[in-house]
């Protein structure tokens, strides 16, 4: 699934070519991929068509574009989507779920292999009627979250650490592959208990997770497999991950063999010995 370094990369490509530009015509072929409102696609394009496109912005995982009709469009690419502008005579592939046409000629491809990904069309003032996009906790590379706020939201918290950086009520976008390279920097095992954490041990956390976060934008994101970004290319800070899909490998400061494991449900990576 993209995280918060992928949707940016995709929002940055997006950016300079979508604003100020007009919706002319909407195409929805996988109608169960609109999560809100529950209208038909008569009704949507009603709606939409000559709606101008303000702004672009994330929220955690959640791309957000500002419309001049008083509503945001909300897309969360969850594991296999593509958000793309092409011109509208490029070859639309059979993925290719949900069209919006534009006025300069271009189109916004919601392009979904697995059809996981939703839009949704809200009120600026409702966030609750996309998904998780109310309950999102605070965006991890925010000047307003200082370090004491982080340490904050520790509070009462006594959950594996692994999947407290997952959880996206605690804090928004981290994901499990910059899961895995934080903590590995951090010299911290992913299954550990937060409330045994040192404050010493948080603060590696947060810096750890800024830098991470930061390189991975500065990168393009990280691709395996689906994620490409607004021009369809390929990110490459997969090359840059030290420890994340590196199973039996050498781990970079000890040379120990690097361990994989099942923590809350996801493939962990870690090395036991720099780790603790």
């Amino acid at each position: 699934m993209p995280e918060l370094p992928e949707v940016e990369t995709v929002i940055k490509g997006l950016r300079p070519l979508i604003i100020n530009k007009t919706i002319t015509d909407l195409e929805v072929r996988e109608e169960n991929l609109i999560g809100y409102p529950d209208l038909s696609t008569v009704e949507l394009k009603q709606m939409l068509i000559g709606a101008k496109i303000d702004s672009i912005s994330r929220r955690g995982k959640y791309i957000l574009i500002k419309l001049d009709i008083n509503k945001i469009l909300v897309i969360h690419l969850r594991m296999t989507g593509k958000l793309l502008v092409k011109e509208v005579e490029e070859f639309r592939d059979k993925h290719t779920h949900i069209i919006f046409s534009l006025d300069d000629g271009q189109e916004i491809r919601f392009n979904n292999v697995r059809k996981f990904g939703r839009i949704y069309l809200i009120d600026p003032d409702r966030p609750e009627q996309a998904g998780g996009l109310a309950t999102l906790g605070p965006e991890p590379l925010s000047d307003q979250l200082s370090l004491e706020d982080f340490k904050n939201l520790f509070t009462n918290r006594r959950g594996v650490i692994k999947s407290l950086l997952l959880n996206q009520k605690f804090i928004a976008g981290i994901g499990n592959i910059y899961a895995d390279e934080i903590l590995y920097l951090s010299g911290i095992k992913p299954d550990r208990k937060a409330d045994t954490l040192s404050e010493e041990e948080k603060e590696k956390i947060y810096f750890n997770m800024k830098d991470i976060l930061e390189k991975g934008i500065i990168y393009g994101g990280t691709s395996f497999s689906d994620y490409v970004n607004a021009f369809g290319e390929k990110g490459s800070f997969q090359a840059e991950l030290k420890v994340h899909q590196r199973e039996g490998e050498e781990c970079h400061i000890c040379s120990s063999k690097i361990k994989k494991k099942k923590i809350g449900g996801r493939a962990s990576y870690f090395c036991s010995k720099c780790q603790d």
